[in-house]
């Protein structure tokens, strides 16, 4: 088995994360929004400027693709993490435009064990991006499973018993 920094017992309720930052350019927005997200707004200057964007803007999945790009790049690949059963919740409150600079932040808002896989345990995250002028763009909670290191082991946010 692989050996990782980070295992579902190195994770506790209000631990908060730096995971970088990305700055999509008007190509990164104009090929994403070709490809997976074809609305007039996000591929014309006219339409997007009709829009109640104002400009050209990402789309709200580009805008989660990049997050989850900074959560795999300056996380995940640390971690055991096993994939993730879904989110609870994505909130786009802003446009994302070109050229802005984008930041994410994590916050693990919960740990539980799963007990019918004593291998692997659950976190519940809060993931908010920032741009470049400290405006919130994105809100997302969700959940992710990780390997643990010891399984049954309890998580930092739950004390060992001392013997």
């Amino acid at each position: 088995m692989a050996e990782f920094k980070y295992y579902w017992e190195d994770f506790a309720p209000g631990q908060v994360r730096d995971l970088g930052t990305i700055t999509p350019t008007r190509e990164d927005i104009l090929a994403f929004a070709q490809q997976f997200d074809p609305q007039p707004f996000h591929l014309n200057d006219e339409a997007a400027k009709a829009s109640v964007f104002g400009a050209l803007s990402a789309s709200g999945w580009h805008t989660c693709s990049m997050a989850m790009r900074l959560m795999v790049t300056n996380f995940l690949n640390d971690t055991s993490s096993l994939g993730s059963p879904g989110l609870e919740g994505i909130k786009w409150l802003k446009p994302v435009y070109p050229g802005d600079t984008l930041r994410l932040q994590s916050t693990m808002l919960e740990t539980k064990a799963m007990s019918k896989r004593p291998d692997v345990g659950m976190t519940r995250n809060l993931w908010e991006m920032f741009n470049q002028h400290g405006d919130k763009v994105l809100h997302m909670e969700g959940w992710g499973m990780f390997r643990r290191r010891t399984p049954a082991a309890p998580s930092a946010a739950v004390p060992a018993n001392p013997a």
